[in-house]
């Protein structure tokens, strides 16, 4: 779904231009299913331009977190009643839950449309990404420690660059794409909406799926903690996910 024209830079209007009315198919496919105790929710897929081109706001989970602890993802969170509904309320969602979590002051960001309803379903969220164009940046930091650990403002063309792109190997045996730059390994569904983004906004670069890198330990111990597994069984059950994980090498694409 696409606002019109809202006046948005004309390095964006591409992705503007193939997200309207975009087949949810394209993006995930894990879609909601209809059952009311999914709970709706938004992220904020910002995009400003940076001193090396296009840039992306992203963030990193708190290590401490019961869910998805660690991860890279968008700014966002669950719809709140005071948020309203329809396509204004999951604005105001997105953007409230990116004030809340980076300090970003929303009046200098320009939405300009909205990807259909993903599902994801370890904490069954149907999650609609809000686009937005970041008009007037203002600074940005972590806000509350126990909710986001960092956050950063990451170069859409180091996302493209074929040198950074893997495919994330879970101890499940989950194959999916991810990212690798620096110190920030990006997987799951942040990924999955990071790739359908290069390809929307004409920014995908071929790469090599079969560049396979396991999940970081680092990674896989959190989320055995998140069970509430005492430290000798995260490490006990870490190196056995990890076994499966190398001799299984199966897909599920989306997971996370």
């Amino acid at each position: 779904m696409i606002f019109g024209d809202v006046g948005i830079p004309d390095w964006l209007r591409p992705l503007a231009k193939a997200s309207d009315d975009v087949d949810p198919r394209e993006l995930s496919r894990f879609l909601p299913p209809d059952d009311p105790s999914v709970r709706k929710s938004a992220v904020l897929i910002l995009l400003a331009e940076g001193n090396d081109g296009p840039e992306v706001l992203l963030t990193e989970r708190s290590w401490s977190l019961r869910k998805h602890a660690g991860q890279m993802a968008f700014p966002g969170g669950g719809v709140d009643p005071e948020d309203g509904t329809g396509d204004d309320g999951l604005v105001r969602t997105a953007l409230r839950e990116a004030e809340e979590e980076t300090g970003l002051d929303p009046r200098g960001v320009v939405p300009f449309g909205i990807w259909p309803a993903l599902w994801v379903p370890v904490s069954n969220f149907g999650v609609s990404p809000v686009l937005a164009w970041w008009r007037e940046p203002s600074p940005v930091a972590v806000v509350d420690p126990a909710e986001v650990a960092s956050v950063h403002e990451v170069p859409i063309s180091a996302l493209a660059d074929p040198a950074n792109r893997i495919s994330c190997l879970h101890p499940s045996g989950f194959t999916g794409p991810a990212f690798t730059i620096g110190d920030l390994y990006i997987w799951g569904f942040t990924a999955g909406l990071l790739d359908k983004l290069l390809l929307l906004g004409g920014w995908h670069r071929d790469w090599s799926p079969s560049n396979v890198v396991p999940l970081p330990d680092r990674l896989v111990e959190a989320a055995w903690r998140s069970e509430g597994r005492r430290p000798e069984d995260v490490r006990r059950m870490t190196a056995i996910e990890h076994d499966l994980g190398r001799s299984t090498g199966g897909s599920s694409e989306g997971a996370e």
